[in-house]
């Protein structure tokens, strides 16, 4: 079937999921106020790969049978393929300006990810690689919005998994596996066709139970979501223009005796294969993710310059610096997005041998049997998951520095819509709150309002958290740096001219030694 309208995609919601919001439970997900401006979001999106301009570059025909699907499951191995991917993901990042983590770009391309490595999962069984194939392209000719949820509860992080009450297997049946637990940080997950539980933290050897890769429908029976409090609360897009477009909406996934059915188990029980999947990964997601990283950059210097320009700060040196960083920093986002591109089309062409071992390694992994790859894979590079790591946050919080700068006490100063509406004080608010050039002072408020939603209200709050833990604690991504192969290498390299430096003037020394008897 074709790719589907964004009727299509409300439609499917309206499956009686449980959800709850407030302390209320939401048996109908399509008509609570605060969840439609996200799914409206997605709807358009949905409807914009019909859309005659942007259809040929959003979608190719399906190898099943020939309806246009989305590009983000084409499984490029080639310039053209991945270019065509690039070319798509980048269209439905700038239509909604980066802000949504969580677009079925995002899950599509980690199912292309998944489709990518039957080597893997069916290395001991061929029967886990045929079910991945088979819902990945359920779930590309069905054009369904898939979600993710990885992380184990947060109950006491100096202990185990296992004391964490995270979501694990209680029971294995004729028809497939009895799961029970918790699993967070569900992003999108109550306006989502299905989740998918993927692989996060490495399990160790005694840790099978929680191995588990799977997906269900978000109404299947025991399954519950518990959202956090929607930041939608029925402002006004003036007042509010981000928040009332863009919330996606974060759950904790409660798994009470959920039956997963068999041809949903895609990996369990090993857990050398749970550790290897990710890195193994020809890295469509980290491609997704990083042009996603750098739509949001430069809508977030495209509104610097406009505040700058607004309050006159764009003829002053001191900002012209700042926000001609931002500018360069997009060079280098845009050069990071080509660079990984050509590394997963080198990746997808030389897939990962889960039987690699130190003796293979090439420098940019650590192999350790039963705890699996912890910073790479051997013979690959790692740009992609550095970019999101390290890269992206970085100069997220610096563009989120930027705009407090330029805006300052104008994006506290910001009047509501009603108080504009107000003729007994709207004309004052015209007089003082005008910008420059003529600027009227609802249109500089609306500006502002804009830049304040996205740097300190909660929307913006939990955003810039959200991109900070993106790809993992930050800190601990440094330090797996600082553990790399690759730093010993370039340790190597400054020895070798120390060590040079040494040698020359120990035969100095000598020399002159020699010289003096």
């Amino acid at each position: 079937m074709p790719v589907r309208s964004g009727k299509e995609y409300i439609a499917g919601l309206a499956d009686d999921r449980r959800v709850y919001v407030n302390g209320q439970e939401v048996r109908d997900v399509t008509s609570y106020a605060p969840f439609q401006g996200a799914i409206n979001t997605l709807a358009s999106l949905y409807d914009l790969q019909s859309d005659p301009t942007y259809a040929p570059a959003m979608t190719y025909a399906s190898p099943a049978d020939g309806q246009p699907v989305s590009t983000s499951f084409l499984m490029a191995d080639n310039w053209d393929d991945i270019q065509k991917r690039v070319q798509g993901e980048s269209i439905r990042t700038d239509f909604t300006y980066g802000l949504m983590g969580r677009l079925p770009d995002y899950m599509n391309a980690f199912l292309a990810d998944t489709a990518a490595i039957p080597h893997l999962l069916g290395r001991n069984d061929p029967v886990f690689a045929e079910r991945t194939q088979a819902y990945y392209e359920l779930v590309r000719d069905k054009d369904l919005a898939l979600t993710h949820t990885l992380v184990d509860p947060q109950i006491d992080r100096s202990r185990g998994v296992e004391e964490q009450d995270a979501m694990h297997v209680v029971e294995e049946t004729s028809e497939g596996l009895v799961v029970e637990g918790a699993k967070l940080l569900s992003t999108l997950a109550p306006i989502s066709d299905e989740i998918y539980v993927g692989p996060y933290l490495p399990r160790k050897p005694d840790q099978a139970p929680y191995t588990l890769l799977c997906s269900v429908p978000c109404n299947t029976e025991g399954l519950k979501f518990v959202c956090r409090e929607p930041y939608d609360s029925g402002r006004s897009s003036f007042d509010r223009p981000l928040t009332s477009r863009y919330d996606e909406g974060d759950a904790l996934a409660i798994f009470d005796r959920v039956l997963v059915p068999w041809d949903r188990v895609f990996a369990y029980g090993d857990v050398d294969t749970y550790n290897l999947v990710a890195p193994a990964f020809p890295g469509y997601l980290l491609l997704q993710a990083c042009i996603r990283g750098a739509a949001k950059l430069k809508f977030m210097t495209g509104v610097a310059s406009m505040m700058a320009e607004a309050n006159g700060r764009d003829g002053l040196p001191r900002y012209q610096e700042m926000i001609g960083e931002l500018v360069l920093q997009q060079e280098i986002a845009d050069g990071i997005v080509a660079a990984v591109a050509q590394e997963v089309v080198r990746n997808a062409n030389n897939p990962f041998n889960p039987g690699a071992g130190p003796d293979e390694d090439s420098g940019d992994g650590a192999f350790i049997p039963g705890v699996g790859m912890l910073f790479g894979a051997p013979g690959r590079t790692a740009l992609g998951i550095t970019a999101i790591r390290i890269f992206f946050p970085y100069v997220n919080t610096l563009a989120v520095d930027v705009m407090r700068l330029v805006g300052s006490s104008s994006l506290i100063m910001t009047p509501t819509e009603a108080d504009f509406a107000n003729e007994d004080i709207s004309e004052t608010l015209n007089r003082y709150l005008r910008g420059k050039g003529g600027m009227p002072a609802e249109d500089r408020v609306r500006l502002f309002k804009l830049a304040w939603d996205l740097v300190g209200e909660q929307f913006g709050g939990r955003s810039l958290l959200y991109e900070w833990f993106f790809a993992g604690d930050p800190i601990n991504n440094r330090l797996l740096g600082f553990n790399m192969p690759r730093r010993l290498q370039s340790h190597g390299m400054a020895k070798r001219l120390f060590d040079e430096l040494k040698e020359q003037a120990g035969e100095a020394k000598a020399l002159a030694a020699s010289a003096a008897s």
